[in-house]
């Protein structure tokens, strides 16, 4: 039989697209997925650092949102809803790896001895000097992908998805401190990891 192909722009806005999930409309979990999609598999990829995980949070992401969509208030925008359920799948996700290099809820030290970067070195010029274009883009995601568990999905909800400390906190079942010794960790790792690639680059700028 063939397949009868779906019209994914029927539903002209957020509200009409809300509507729609609310009464159970056919297309509407498949629009929904079309115009979110790129979004929350970003997000996913980020908390996961791995392609194939990042797929099955997203598939983990709009399976749950399609089945508790009554359960969405409207307090805020789809995209926020939708957001928070990726960031929660991914959380689960960690949680149940097998081992971790650190627990997600386990207690985090001070910083000292090996946990000091080697091989940080001054750069030309700093990521948050310039605005990122595609390279340095690309280069930053797969750094931020190297990071251990702990650091690298604290990182991503301070640094990236825009959450407080505070909130960071909670979401991740830890203190406060320890999100924020976590968040130090991470970008004392990033400078390490990302000093080979500024360092070149500099040296490049320096020839040209």
């Amino acid at each position: 039989m063939p397949t009868v192909p779906i019209d994914l722009d029927i539903y002209p806005d957020e509200e009409a697209l809300l509507q729609g999930l609310l009464k159970g409309e056919r297309d509407a979990c498949a629009c929904m997925l079309k115009r979110y999609a790129p979004r929350v598999y970003a997000v996913a990829l980020r908390m996961m650092g791995d392609p194939d995980e990042a797929e099955e949070v997203l598939q983990e992401t709009f399976i749950s949102a399609c089945k508790h969509i009554h359960t969405f208030e409207g307090r805020s925008a789809l995209n926020t809803w939708l957001h928070r359920i990726t960031v929660n799948a991914a959380l689960m996700r960690l949680r149940k790896r097998k081992g971790l290099e650190v627990s997600l809820d386990a207690p985090v030290e001070t910083l000292d001895g090996d946990d000091i970067p080697r091989q940080i070195a001054d750069w030309a010029f700093a990521p948050d000097d310039h605005a990122l274009d595609a390279e340095i883009r690309q280069v930053l995601e797969e750094a931020i992908a190297q990071l251990p568990d702990s650091m690298r999905t604290v990182f991503v909800l301070r640094e990236i998805e825009g959450y407080n400390t505070e909130e960071t906190a909670q979401m991740l079942g830890i203190s406060v401190s320890a999100a924020k010794v976590r968040l130090h960790r991470a970008r004392l790792r990033l400078r390490e990891l990302l000093t080979p690639y500024f360092s070149e680059r500099a040296k490049r700028g320096q020839k040209s």
